[in-house]
């Protein structure tokens, strides 16, 4: 691997990726497995890569934070040239990338891997607070383990667990978190005493309706009042109170509640680099075709991951069947040849719903149940202990010694587009 901070001028790629999270430095595996000869470039400031599904085990206390992080240099497939600051802007129209430092990057194709962002700021006071006065967020990997040591000293009170209006990365991890938090509570025979709420700006409780009746049973039994279409707009910690604005018959309405524990999600955008491109759609996000994830417009460029437009699933396991997809439709771009492989919306989602016990909601761009398993060995609409076994340690390691090495162990791209009335 070379890695440049380079003062030249420009670079020419075969492929150039923006981004080295999951979809980036799998997209870059799977390449090379297929042709070694590739000259790759992946453009990525951080440098640590985290494994980003294991914070809501962190927050349950089930493994610690570093079991989530390794270094970048660790990660980054050897045979690509790392560029280690941030990607400036896009000329789609010229083929290239400029860098941070000013620097230009030629490609021949382009895979944008940027992720969402997390946009603290869009609730009003949580910034300033979060990390104190018992507000916590699992979606930061500093404040997963406050989240712990919030669940397990907390004996009565209020607590609340937000969701907010926009796209999020994994969907189901907002009541991952509440779920752990009570069976901890209840185990510990203090949850009696502690009044649990659940504020989702979501009009359903989980956007596959398979899945519902078994979460709404969990909402039952933790006796957790459960607020939808209800999303969170201003947090004062010191005096621990959070503001809600709420749809009803008449309109929007703002009430606030106070509370001593407040578990937030914030809002998710996409970053201004693809908002400013000329490549995204009139929401920001990268206008990718659903099933080539190449883009509508520029037919050079691929996506891959949470910034993409597609209605799947924002998770590692829509990530880990989308890398080989955009890997043998880049390649046949390349080639100057017809895609031939083709994504049918595959997302997943380990719902832990208690302690030893989790629930694998797997599903398509049709919103229906794709299981990977047969019922009798791993019922997605059941919670089980091998879904929880699943989840805690066959992921994890999946993730890092499969997904980022470019192993494509029962993700093979499917050949066949999925017919659907809907389909752009």
């Amino acid at each position: 691997m070379e890695t440049l901070n380079s003062d030249a001028k420009h670079g020419r790629y075969d492929v150039v990726i923006i981004g080295g999270g999951a979809g980036g430095i799998s997209v870059a595996a799977s390449l090379l497995k297929r042709r070694s000869s590739l000259d790759i470039a992946i453009i990525e400031p951080s440098e640590t890569h985290y494994y980003q599904p294991g914070w809501t085990l962190v927050g349950a206390g089930i493994i610690d934070v570093e079991r989530t992080q390794r270094a970048m240099e660790d990660v980054m497939p050897k045979k690509v040239t790392w560029y280690r600051q941030k990607a400036r802007s896009v000329a789609p129209r010229r083929g290239w990338v400029i860098l941070a430092s000013g620097m230009r990057l030629h490609y021949r194709c382009l895979v944008v891997a940027v992720g969402m962002v997390m946009n603290w700021k869009g609730v009003e006071g949580l910034e300033e607070t979060l990390g104190d006065h018992g507000v916590t967020s699992n979606y930061r990997p500093g404040l997963a383990a406050y989240t712990c040591s919030l669940i397990t000293s907390m004996n009565q009170g209020r607590a609340l667990f937000t969701q907010p209006t926009s796209t999020i990365k994994c969907a189901g991890a907002p009541q991952k978190a509440m779920y752990m938090a009570c069976s901890n509570w209840l185990s510990r025979g203090v949850s009696s005493g502690i009044d649990v709420h659940f504020h989702s700006g979501q009009s359903v409780l989980y956007g596959v309706c398979e899945f519902v009746p078994a979460l709404e049973g969990y909402i039952q039994h933790y006796d957790i009042n459960n607020h939808l279409s209800d999303a969170l707009v201003a947090v004062d910690g010191p005096c621990q109170r959070a503001w809600f604005r709420t749809q009803t018959s008449t309109g929007d309405r703002e009430y606030d509640v106070p509370f001593d524990m407040l578990h937030v999600v914030p809002p998710h955008s996409p970053p201004w680099l693809i908002q400013d491109s000329g490549l995204a759609d009139a929401h920001g996000w990268l206008d990718v075709m659903p099933e080539t994830l190449q883009h509508r417009f520029f037919d050079t460029i691929f996506g891959i991951g949470d910034i993409c437009n597609t209605d799947n699933a924002k998770t590692a396991a829509a990530v880990r069947h989308q890398a080989p997809v955009v890997a043998e439709n880049v390649l046949s771009r390349l080639k100057e040849r017809p895609l031939s492989a083709f994504y049918h919306g595959y997302g997943a989602c380990p719902l832990m719903v208690e302690h030893g016990r989790a629930m694998l909601a797997e599903f398509d761009y049709n919103r229906k149940p794709v299981p990977a398993f047969p019922a009798w060995l791993v019922n997605g609409k059941r919670a089980s202990r091998r879904a929880w076994y699943i989840k805690v340690h066959v992921l994890p390691w999946l993730y890092w010694n499969g997904m980022l090495k470019g192993h494509e162990w029962l993700v093979q791209p499917e050949g066949e587009p999925l017919l659907r009335h809907d389909m752009p």
